[in-house]
């Protein structure tokens, strides 16, 4: 991570790598980040890459899950984190913000954005969370259509598309495998496999579809929270988390801002806070210092300035 304002690391390069990590034999973890800070933090502790997420990005609008945010907002946050880190960053897409020629648009400006690769579903538009009850999931030449679109609409052929099926908790897991089979045949590069619940569920689709598949571990949901190591095991190749810092970081917040209610202070917090002397590290300091002094040169009493009539 040379560069103090983005990273060196292209965004074909991270797309590159994204791929992979994929094939690697390896599952990549990508961990949700809701600032480009956590961005970072995520990096620092290892993991192969990051997830954003648009539950969390509507979420910190204070918004539901329920497809109220834009394409416009969800570009932005993501262009924000990819600048920050060297890891390849994935972008839940919602239904592509529209029907295909919107998907279409959609892949533009996140390849603009610089991230390595986006999901798009096969839910009706707008679509829910895909761990609650009551979704919809489109017609398969519908989701056809918004691939076909997407991969048609693509510059850079590294970047990752990705399908996601939301038809195993409306359908059934076989007809999930069903569209998930004709997704990839229209172009998908990596498949989604919404709210399954056990582990022989993932094992049935493994072993079912012959593409790169992506695992939810989200928390509170419909599937048992299995490590990283067992959906390796069973053949998966990523996994996100992504809403769990969120999450993480406002059951802290609600917890102190209750107890500074009560008590007036935040006293019997600061050992449970993060440092300031971390933060900084963090935020490369240091190094936005030692650049600053190498160009700030000139003093107060050696700068002349110029002024015309």
């Amino acid at each position: 991570m040379a560069g103090l304002f983005s990273s060196t690391v292209t965004p074909t390069e991270r797309r590159r790598a994204f791929r992979d990590g994929l094939n690697s034999g390896r599952i990549q973890r990508m961990p949700g980040a809701f600032s480009p800070l956590v961005a970072r933090a995520i990096q620092e502790a290892g993991f192969e890459g990051v997830y954003v997420s648009g539950a969390v990005v509507a979420a910190d609008l204070a918004l539901p899950d329920i497809g109220l945010t834009t394409l416009s907002e969800v570009a932005h946050r993501s262009s924000q984190i990819a600048r920050v880190t060297d890891l390849p960053v994935l972008v839940d897409a919602d239904t592509g913000f529209g029907e295909p020629m919107s998907a279409a648009r959609t892949i533009s400006e996140l390849e603009d954005a610089g991230v390595a690769g986006c999901h798009l579903e096969d839910q009706v538009n707008p679509k829910r969370c895909g761990h609650l009850d009551g979704k919809e999931v489109v017609p398969v030449e519908l989701m056809l259509r918004r691939i076909t679109a997407a991969v048609n609409e693509r510059r850079d052929d590294q970047f990752v598309i990705c399908a996601r099926t939301d038809a195993a908790g409306v359908e059934g897991i076989d007809a999930a495998i069903e569209r998930a089979k004709a997704y990839a045949d229209a172009g998908a590069d990596l498949i989604f496999t919404e709210a399954l619940h056990t582990p022989a569920d993932f094992e049935k689709f493994r072993s079912a579809v012959d593409v790169p598949l992506l695992a939810n571990m989200t928390e509170f949901g419909k599937s048992d929270l299995l490590s990283a190591g067992q959906l390796e095991e069973l053949g998966f190749n990523a996994v996100i988390y992504p809403v769990t810092t969120l999450r993480i970081a406002m059951g802290q917040v609600e917890e102190a801002l209750g107890e500074i209610a009560a008590t007036g202070t935040q006293a019997g917090w600061v050992d449970r806070m993060q440092h300031r002397s971390r933060l900084y590290e963090l935020l490369r300091y240091n190094e936005y210092n030692a650049f600053d002094q190498q160009v700030f040169t000139y003093s107060a009493d050696s700068y002349q300035p110029t002024f015309t009539r």
